[in-house]
């Protein structure tokens, strides 16, 4: 039996227990009312135009950061290419060669803004553009995008960015297509005379064939696709250098009278290897950044299949290089990644990673093949542009009719003969890479022979033999290099013998092609 105690801590236990559930059942009540109460107030917020806005708003800001961070690794590049021109070119040209790197983006920003522009995006005919020529000083209403776009650049108004975000990134790539000229007419054209090309190459020749492509003219209606730019930017770019080349001839001792072939090394390897790491860096933003749009899905792979044709086009260029010439070429090497980009540029977008893998491969090999066979015809490009971004561009735009796939971005290119597209989309890839490289071709060798005509385009046999530095620029790169008496008589300091041709005599004369 329970004692008394045992009973008088059961019924103070039992009382407690009674009392706390007592004051429990209003507090909880008191908590579930306010929950209650604020059912209908949650229920009551709508998605209003001012959070649409803001939303809005926050998908702009994020677009233009893309864009125009990207725009800003594109321009990085010219150090890259300033690099590896320069590397690849005898030291007593250095000063040229960069002075032509930089001054080129200078004449490209000029140009562009003031006509490449408008003739570029536009709205006018199937062949260029009419409306908002100059100054880019046309009717807009930028970051409107599609039917909400009222403007003159219509051909533009897929992203939503403002007007000087899509100026700047298309710039960029302008001015990328001008560069390219550059190494390749190196060691022996008057700087003046780059000048003056660089200006009708960005002004006149590179927007007309953009206009075509991608400012809505008759190949972009035709339905070709270049994503990125393995025509519009590069094989444009190589066209204008291979009629440079043809129109300045070979430089002093490049080749024999029995046609052999005298290579002419490079002063700086460093340079140039650090200069093609910069354009591999910099490409993440020239075919990534090209969505001109923060889309996550698809900037990811595209740096993917990016990067991955580099990496195959390096490897199987060094392979190409040891089983042709008997030693893995560095500047093969170098020369073979970018070719890998080249390819690239136009199909990133529409092909898995695995078909970016083949296109690498394919491109390393080309570039060798390609390099040797101009040395064999006497096209004498000092850097190997010709065969990076002509050959290399032309096959890129081309594997797009091959390895694209609808899946991968729907609704643009549909599927490549590869993937049982059949031969529409390669057909009228092939229709752009003629016309495009036709029209280059014909343009730049006209202003190559007017610019020759007007102020000439090559320097003295005596100019080009002592250095371009000196004769062109009054200086060097490298002053504390062994010292002689200039052969032109004006007793500045000469680079080192070692870098010198002095096996060749300076002709009397300049020679026909001048």
């Amino acid at each position: 039996m329970l004692g008394r105690v045992e009973i008088k801590r059961f019924v103070v236990v039992g009382l407690t227990a009674l009392l706390l559930l007592g004051l429990a059942g209003p507090l909880l009540a008191e908590e579930a009312a306010p929950q209650a109460a604020a059912a209908p107030v949650a229920a009551a917020v709508t998605f209003t135009k001012e959070m649409a806005d803001a939303i809005k708003d926050y998908k702009i800001a994020m677009d233009t950061m893309w864009v125009l961070v990207t725009a800003f690794l594109v321009f990085f590049m010219n150090l890259g290419f300033a690099m590896v021109e320069s590397g690849l070119c005898r030291a007593k040209n250095a000063v040229n060669i960069l002075s032509k790197n930089f001054i080129v983006f200078a004449i490209s920003s000029l140009a562009f803004y003031i006509v490449g522009w408008g003739l570029m995006f536009g709205d006018g005919t199937g062949l260029l553009g009419l409306k908002g020529l100059w100054f880019v000083n046309g009717a807009d209403n930028s970051p409107a995008m599609g039917d909400a776009y009222q403007g003159v650049y219509s051909a533009i108004n897929w992203t939503g960015v403002p007007i000087w975000a899509k100026f700047f990134f298309q710039l960029v790539f302008a001015g990328t297509a001008a560069t390219i000229v550059s190494g390749a007419v190196a060691e022996r054209i008057k700087f003046g005379s780059f000048i003056v090309f660089s200006f009708v190459m960005v002004g006149i020749i590179y927007p007309v064939v953009g206009h075509w492509v991608w400012g809505g003219g008759w190949l972009q209606k035709l339905g070709m696709w270049d994503f990125a730019g393995s025509t519009v930017v590069h094989s444009v770019g190589g066209w204008a250098a291979l009629a440079g080349i043809i129109m300045l001839g070979p430089r002093i001792g490049k080749y024999t009278k029995d046609g052999k072939v005298n290579p002419i090394p490079g002063h700086s390897m460093t340079s140039a290897t650090i200069g093609c790491f910069v354009l591999w860096f910099g490409w993440f933003g020239f075919n990534p950044g090209s969505t001109m749009a923060a889309s996550w899905g698809d900037i990811a792979r595209i740096a993917v299949t990016t990067n991955s044709a580099a990496a195959a086009a390096a490897f199987s260029a060094t392979l190409a290089a040891w089983f042709t010439l008997g030693k893995p070429d560095l500047s093969m090497t170098l020369n073979g990644a970018l070719a890998g980009l080249v390819a690239i540029t136009a199909p990133c977008a529409f092909v898995s990673v695995g078909s970016s893998v083949i296109i690498g491969l394919i491109a390393g090999v080309v570039v060798v093949s390609a390099v040797l066979m101009f040395d064999k015809v006497k096209i004498d490009d000092p850097v190997g542009a010709t065969s990076v971004h002509l050959a290399c561009g032309i096959l890129g735009t081309l594997f797009i009719g091959l390895f694209a796939q609808d899946s991968i971005m729907p609704k643009t290119t549909g599927n490549g003969l590869f993937f049982g597209g059949g031969l529409a989309l390669l057909k009228a890839q092939a229709i752009g890479v003629v016309a495009a490289g036709a029209f280059t071709f014909a343009i730049s060798l006209a202003a190559w022979a007017v610019i020759k005509a007007l102020m000439g385009i090559r320097v003295s046999p005596e100019e080009e033999l002592e250095g371009l530095d000196y004769g062109e620029h009054g200086m060097t790169a490298y002053p504390d290099f062994q010292a002689v008496t200039s052969s032109l008589g004006t007793g500045r300091p000469a680079s080192a013998a070692g870098y010198q041709m002095s096996a060749v005599g300076v002709p009397k004369k300049a020679p026909a092609h001048q």
